[in-house]
């Protein structure tokens, strides 16, 4: 220990274990922290920590913030550290220094505490969701050098579950979606004498957004709320913690496969739905506008242009891997409760659609910008 003019600098060294745990009690509770504004702790001498040694470390770090006094490690703290501090925050997460208590009369400064908090949490999560990005797709990158590490079977059993499986709801919803909207199109053109432009609006809008955009929403729904319950069901039975044990990668083993099939996926399903939209524009147009199969047809391709049916093919793998990315972030952080899956699961949906849409806006600048 070392006063300085600043406060406190403690050195630790030697062992913190068990063995010695009486020593490191005694020689923690000697330390006056009341009396140092700061105190700076160098933990590179330790040779050897266990839990009973992070255990008095961590007590007397809150016993220093307690009493006031700031305190910070020089260096990166131990990691044991960070799990006794996570397992004491509970789901709350960490919190180093609670923030005082606003007074009751005040309630600019709760405001002003609640934003804080909230800055806090967004900043954790930010982050946090940045390196699982990260993790998973240098896992990916690793996975395409050595495609013996892709897993085909688990690839094809998720295309399965998130193609094959939601091909019906999927034409169903493209079906009634573009029988609205043509409708609708129908309703307000002609009394204006336009009833050919009912067959622009239909097959521009699901070619270039209804089509991808449903589909996406739908399968955010169906299949990011299975990731999220699938990777949380094996977080609470601990067997992602039984594959790390063993030494399996789980992000190469539980994300990868998730993340390929739903890209595979995707694309497919929106395909589908602008096959079904389509025929579901010109059944409403045979029977409502009495226009024949080969005008609307002929109208169809007239239409479009050579980018329009690529412009909605080119979101889908970007919202599969929004959509995987959300489900399965969300689903490796439940801990503790079904409560916490269940939140886990609700949060992974919202935040899965939220996101679609928003990368569809920016899709939708990026193009008008290019003029596709």
């Amino acid at each position: 220990m070392r006063r300085t003019p600043e406060g406190l600098e403690l050195e630790l060294s030697g062992e913190w274990s068990l063995s010695r745990a009486a020593a490191i009690e005694a020689a923690l509770a000697a330390v006056d922290a009341a009396s140092a504004p700061r105190i700076r702790i160098a933990a590179q001498a330790i040779t050897r920590l266990d839990l009973s040694g992070a255990w008095a470390l961590s007590g007397f770090v809150r016993r220093a913030r307690r009493a006031g006094a700031e305190v910070a490690f020089r260096g990166t703290p131990p990691d044991l550290l960070h799990l006794v501090d996570e397992t004491l925050a509970g789901e709350a997460g960490e919190s180093a220094a609670p923030p005082a208590a606003a007074a009751p009369g005040a309630p600019g400064a709760r405001a002003l505490v609640a934003i804080g908090r909230y800055a806090v949490r967004f900043s954790h999560g930010l982050m946090g969701g940045c390196a699982f990005l990260g993790r998973a797709f240098v896992t990916l990158l690793a996975s395409l050098g050595r495609p013996q590490r892709l897993r085909p079977i688990s690839i094809v059993r998720h295309v399965y579950d998130t193609g094959i499986t939601a091909m019906p709801i999927v034409a169903l919803i493209a079906f009634l979606i573009s029988v609205i909207l043509a409708y609708l199109s129908a309703q307000q053109l002609r009394g204006l004498g336009a009833d050919i432009y009912v067959v622009d609006l239909v097959t521009i809008g699901v070619l270039r957004e209804l089509g991808v955009l449903l589909t996406a929403i739908i399968v955010a729904g169906r299949s990011g709320s299975a990731y999220a319950a699938e990777l949380g069901s094996m977080r609470l039975n601990e067997e992602v913690d039984a594959l790390t044990a063993t030494g399996a990668d789980p992000i190469e083993l539980l994300i990868v496969p998730r993340l390929l099939g739903l890209a595979i996926a995707l694309p497919l399903l929106t395909i589908l739905a602008d096959l079904i939209g389509l025929s579901g524009g010109a059944l409403l147009c045979r029977y409502l506008l009495d226009m024949p199969l080969t005008q609307y047809v002929n109208r169809v391709d007239e239409s479009i242009s050579a980018t329009t049916f690529w412009v909605g093919i080119i979101k889908a793998p970007v919202f599969a891997l929004i959509i995987a990315f959300a489900g399965c972030y969300r689903g490796m952080q439940v801990r503790g409760s079904a409560r916490v899956l269940g939140h886990m699961v609700t949060v992974a949906v919202v935040q899965a659609i939220f996101l679609v849409i928003l990368a569809d806006a920016l899709f939708a600048v990026l193009f008008m910008k290019l003029k596709i």
